[in-house]
């Protein structure tokens, strides 16, 4: 219990840092000066977020142990596309200036690991920063509300159909706990993390 609390705040403080650069990338390198109520939101939003994801892929996973790879594979692999999909439909070049020492190979070597980095990320919750190939900076300075309204959604659906699939298949293990208390506490942790995303980017 400690070690994954040591992680869930290690984690949330790595997202809180996404967000973070994120606003400074948008407003060109403005300083930030989160408030103490928005340093709050953020955490409370991030750590609803990342534990109430996990939670349903741990409990999906001990009933249904061979379909859990598959299903983070696909996480994975869409999200690790997406922006190579951008950049190709773009028709835009690779830029240029990762690293003055690498070849063409090496450069996609280095964007594919950045990449998949920023898949295993949007796996667990909304990486602030986006992706954007073309850039010489690899960031995309601009706000994609569309995008990120599509991730929650998709996210929150995904989540659904995952507990509710563990509540029907699940063994006598859990027959002490009250399965759909639990159901109902996931469910609404993830919407209170999206409630608090929206609450931060409306106010604070």
């Amino acid at each position: 219990a400690v070690l994954m609390g040591i992680c869930l705040v290690s984690v949330t403080y790595g997202a809180l840092v996404c967000n973070v650069l994120a606003i400074q990338v948008k407003f060109d390198d403005y300083k930030v000066q989160l408030r103490p109520l928005a340093f709050l939101c953020i955490v409370l939003w991030r750590s609803l977020e990342i534990s109430t994801r996990v939670a349903v892929l741990v409990l999906f996973s001990t009933v249904f142990k061979h379909w859990i790879i598959p299903i983070a594979l696909a996480n994975l692999l869409v999200v690790f596309f997406l922006p190579w999909v951008q950049f190709w439909r773009s028709g835009s070049h690779l830029p240029d200036n990762i690293e003055k020492n690498f070849s063409r190979v090496g450069t996609v070597v280095v964007l594919c690991a950045f990449t998949l980095l920023y898949a295993s990320i949007n796996m667990f919750c909304w990486s602030a920063v986006q992706l954007k190939l073309a850039d010489r900076d690899l960031i995309d300075k601009s706000q994609n509300w569309d995008r990120l309204a599509v991730y929650y959604v998709a996210r929150l659906a995904e989540n659904t159909a995952l507990v509710i699939l563990w509540y029907f298949f699940k063994t006598d293990v859990y027959e002490n706990i009250c399965t759909p208390l639990l159901v109902v506490q996931l469910l609404l942790g993830y919407c209170l993390g999206i409630y608090f995303m929206l609450i931060f980017f409306q106010y604070l």
